[in-house]
């Protein structure tokens, strides 16, 4: 079980703020917050601290609010609390915590709140605070996906005292031992859920100044109110007005899954700042250096603080360091007293491989002076201290049979590590671990091929690890370099340093790709140059040679489906590849070896050219290179891939030259050419050519003769943004041969296959630039008066809008260029339906099957209760169909005006799924009597889907004949 509050931390708050008795009364609510601590791992079982500090001059007791877990269940904390306990801590401030212990049936977020019964008199920012109740919450996640979770909690308490015209600071001494990340955020204190305090000003609203605009310590600028997000510092530069502001914030708890951070719960604080008049200065802390230790190493540290005025100081520390369960950090003197300027406090930690974790320990300084009158002030910093993991020791390869290579390690140092990083590249690659950079340097052209666990099922430390290369064992020749690093377990996380290296060198038992190099770039008549080596490693006698090849190509950057062998037999080591489109597409090839009977003998590893892509921007181009190997493009000596372009000479502006080189262990594959290597700035009107050639080796001495392997892309052409949108496109226009009534008198009546055809030009005015590269559709089925929404990105200067529910509708339209510019939009165009019923004046109602309903003229025979039919009708006309009908209204008189029938489509369709828009009247009265033959009269009501509002009502008057 884990406590929620350490009781060092409640004795910290108590010699902090001068404690003086243990009482059993508090008072009227300043400040307060909730936190709570999962205690069982098997149920779902909190700890909540109801935490409220309270103005001693009032005798009301504390804890007699409701608290709301969020799940239904909301009781009475004093009268369900555990425990509670009072602490006066000076300066008519009472420190209050009532613990309660709840479980929660099921996963879920629960947001957990304390209101109570009322905030303490004269709060300057809000009205009337002392009838406005308190109220805070806490939110929780419990998801097994997560794990545990426990909230922060705050170890420097909530009320501070600073002074008018100089700058307030304050950091609440936020710590949470999952080592989850914390942000931070200000809000309005609120009364109850979701319900600010009345009339809430920020602290530095224009009314507490008399020059506002001069309200900063300096006098130079407005006063701001702000917290970092990051490390939680509240800073008011500066008070204008004496007297007491409420001001709240949450913190939030941040866990990273899967590379993906997730908020996990917040506690929000609501806190008190005290201004007063006084000529007094802040002290001042000497901030410490931000330090970096192994775990292991002692940390020693002298802490000291200054008094501008010479008055004496109380120094102390918060944080992190100081409430862990293992080997805490400690300071001296402890507890804080009162010292002579400078004071200084001495902090020392004895790390362990249990303080390992990703994010820096936050150690809060704070140094309060002791004027011999007036307000006291303090300063705050904050001291960041990380604690990384050694790196693993011992790594030792060794070759298996079949191109596989074991490795093997030493027990790791911290057994809290939860998993063991397996990194592999080609070629031996140093690294010096710098301080504090742990984990595989970036650019050090290592990957990740595995991680395992660091310890098996019966507990045993894991210590070796065989690399098959995913059993396709691994490519001969290579020099095969590995490292290891620890991780550690989320939520703290954390890596060690990265180990030293070892080697283990592949024979060239198969032949050796040495080049992939593109020699002409075209869609139709490229070129690429391959060259290996022959497998020289193999015993001649059980192997005889001459050797013949067979040079097998496949299409993109890897993969061996439908390969083409361009050459069968050869016995040259080198084959041009030719009538390529090295232009589009990269290549990748696979050399096969048969030894002088024609006996298969082996493969050797795929090998890509380099592709080069482009991304522009203003007046830059950043291009970047890949290509997929069994050799490493990252060489330790000669690091630098070169960079070809087009328009350096204005003599020869077509030819390439080398204008600059890029150090790929540093920028990895990369280059952003500015026009910087020359100081010509790139032009938006001018497409720019490049090539890039890569160095590389396979770190075998005995192919050593052909470092570094040379090879380059195809050549890249690309053109700098521009900022200058295009023009909007002209003649923006629905097809001029669609007629509605025409097209629709064609189509059956329940025709649903609705499109519109959009058409226009480019504007080919002097003053428009022609580099567009797309157009941006914006449409809405009605005609509002905001923006259309997005619709498609088209190219080509037309568009069929298909699958729509009717031709209804608006469109603008906007011209992109290839930088993203957009022009301004289009005069909006709509398109309107073209409404229509039709009523018979007669129907047989007999029951023979036909004619024997009243509806609107429709193409089927209708012989059921709803839309449908069962044959179609000879000769009907379609025009006739009732179209872009949503609803009807209809009713049945007799001569004298008597209502006999009525129906309602929205009212008595048959079924949701059907409109019931023809009516099928079987000649019944609304008692359900058969009407006699004879003219009968009726009015007709439609609601049709149309733009125009006065197509969207028709009233229709009539008369009917039933036969029977």
């Amino acid at each position: 079980m884990i406590r929620l509050l350490d009781k060092k931390v409640l004795l910290l708050i108590a010699t902090l703020m001068m404690l003086s008795v243990v009482v059993s009364q508090a008072t009227h609510i300043r400040a307060g917050e909730i936190v709570a601590r999962r205690i069982s791992s098997s149920t779902l079982t909190y700890r909540f601290s109801v935490i409220g500090y309270t103005d001693t001059g009032s005798t009301v007791l504390f804890g007699s609010g409701d608290i709301d877990f969020g799940d239904g269940v909301n009781v009475n904390l004093g009268e369900n609390a555990e425990s509670n306990q009072t602490i006066l801590l000076g300066d008519e401030v009472a420190y209050n915590v009532f613990t309660i212990t709840h479980t929660f049936q099921g996963n879920g977020r629960y947001v957990v709140r304390y209101n109570e019964q009322n905030r303490n008199a004269g709060v300057v920012n809000m009205s009337n605070s002392v009838d406005t109740p308190f109220y805070i919450e806490t939110e929780i996640s419990i998801d097994p996906i997560f794990g545990i979770n426990n909230t922060p909690v705050f170890l420097v308490p909530p009320i501070d005292k600073g002074a008018e015209g100089a700058t307030f600071l304050h950091n609440p001494g936020a710590y949470d031992s999952d080592g989850d990340s914390l942000s931070y955020h200000l809000k309005i204190p609120q009364q109850f859920f979701d319900r600010e305090v009345n009339g809430y000003k920020e602290p530095n609203d224009p009314s507490f100044y008399t020059n506002y605009l001069e309200g900063n310590q300096e006098r130079d600028g407005p006063p701001t109110f702000s917290i970092d997000s990051i490390n939680g510092d509240l800073t008011w530069d500066a008070p204008g007005l004496m007297g007491e502001y409420n001001v709240a914030f949450e913190v939030r708890e941040w866990r990273k899954l899967d590379d993906q951070w997730f908020n996990i719960g917040s506690v929000t604080r609501d806190m008190q700042i005290i201004i007063e008049e006084t000529d007094n200065n802040p002290p001042e802390i000497i901030q410490p250096m931000e330090i970096c230790v192994e775990a292991g190493e002692t940390i020693e540290e002298i802490i000291i603080a200054t008094d501008p005025d010479g008055d004496p100081l109380t120094l102390e520390v918060f944080g992190g360091p100081l409430q862990s369960f293992i080997n805490p950090a400690t300071f001296s003197p402890d507890p804080p007293t009162v010292q002579p300027t400078p004071a200084q406090i001495a902090f020392r930690w004895e790390t362990t491989c249990d303080h390992i974790r990703e994010r820096p320990y936050e150690v809060q300084i704070k140094a309060k002076d002791e004027p011999p009158l007036g307000t006291r002030l303090v300063d705050f910093k904050t001291w960041l201290i990380r604690v990384v993991a050694p790196a693993p020791t011992g790594l030792v390869t060794n070759k298996l049979s079949g191109r596989r290579v074991e490795l093997n390690w030493d027990m790791y140092t911290c057994g809290n590590a939860d998993k063991i990083e397996i990194w592999r590249r080609v070629d031996s690659f140093d690294i010096v671990a710098e301080d504090c950079v742990v984990g595989m340097p970036a650019n050090a052209g290592y990957e990740l091929i595995d991680v395992v666990n660091n310890s098996n099922l019966a507990g045993q430390q894991v210590t070796n690890y065989i690399d098959d290369n995913e059993g396709t064992g691994l490519a001969p020749g290579a020099n095969y370099c590995y490292r290891i690093v620890a991780q550690f377990p989320a939520p703290a996380g954390g890596e060690s340093y990265v180990s030293e290296e070892a080697c283990a060198q592949i024979g060239v038992e198969a032949p050796v790709v040495l080049n992939v190099d593109v020699l002409q770039t075209s869609e139709a008549n490229g070129e690429i140059y391959v060259r290996w080596e022959e497998p020289f490693d193999l015993d001649p006698v059980l192997f005889p040679g001459p050797y013949t090849y067979d040079v097998v190509r496949y299409e993109g950057l890897s993969g061996l489906a439908n390969g083409d062998t361009v050459a069968l037999g050869i016995t040259n080591r080198e084959f041009t590849d030719t009538g390529l489109n090295t232009d589009q597409l990269p290549y990748h090839y696979l050399i096969h070896a048969y030894q002088n009977d024609g006996s298969y003998i082996d493969s050797s590893f795929p090998a890509s050219s380099v592709r080069l892509k482009a991304t522009t921007d203003v007046k830059s181009i950043m291009i970047e290179w890949e290509a997929l190997v069994p050799w490493s493009n990252v060489m330790d000596s000669l690091p630098y891939h070169r960079v070809w372009r087009d328009n350096v000479d204005d003599f020869f502006p077509d030819q390439l030259m080398l204008i600059d080189s890029v150090e790929v262990t540093v920028d990895g594959f990369r280059y952003i050419d500015d026009g910087s290597h020359n100081g010509v700035a790139l032009s938006d009107e001018t497409m720019y050519r490049y090539y890039v050639e890569t160095k590389g080796s396979y770190g075998n001495p005995s192919l050593s003769s052909y470092d570094p392997l040379l090879n380059k892309s195809q050549i890249l052409s690309a053109q700098p943004n521009d900022t200058i949108p295009p023009c909007t496109p002209v003649d923006f226009a629905f097809d001029d041969s669609f007629d509605c009534q025409t097209f629709l008198s064609t189509r059956g009546c329940d025709f649903d296959q609705f499109e519109n055809l959009l058409e226009w030009n480019q504007d080919g005015a002097s003053q428009c630039d022609n580099d567009i590269n797309s157009y941006n559709i914006y449409f809405s089925d009605e005609d509002t008066a905001e923006e259309l929404p997005f619709l498609a990105n088209v190219e080509g200067t037309s568009y069929l809008h298909e699958g729509l529910s009717s031709f209804k509708g608006c469109y603008e339209i906007t011209s992109v260029d290839r930088s993203g510019n957009e022009s301004e939009r289009s005069a909006r165009i709509c398109h309107d339906n073209c409404p229509f019923i039709k009523m018979p004046n007669v129907f047989t109602p007999n029951g023979d099957g036909v004619n024997d309903t009243f509806t609107p003229f429709w193409d089927q025979v209708l012989t059921g209760g709803s839309e449908g039919g069962s044959g179609g009708v000879s000769d009907f006309d379609n025009a006739d169909c009732p179209r872009f009908v949503l609803a009807v209204n209809f009713t049945v008189f007799d001569r004298t005006g008597g209502v006999l029938f009525t129906y309602n489509s929205e009212d008595d369709r048959p079924a949701e799924s059907d409109p019931g828009i023809l009516i099928m009247w079987d000649g019944k009265n609304k008692n359900g009597r058969m009407l006699e033959s004879g003219v009968y009269y009726f009015s007709l009501e439609v609601t049709f889907d149309a733009l125009d509002p006065d197509e969207s009502v028709k009233n229709y008057k009539g008369w009917v004949n039933i036969i029977r």
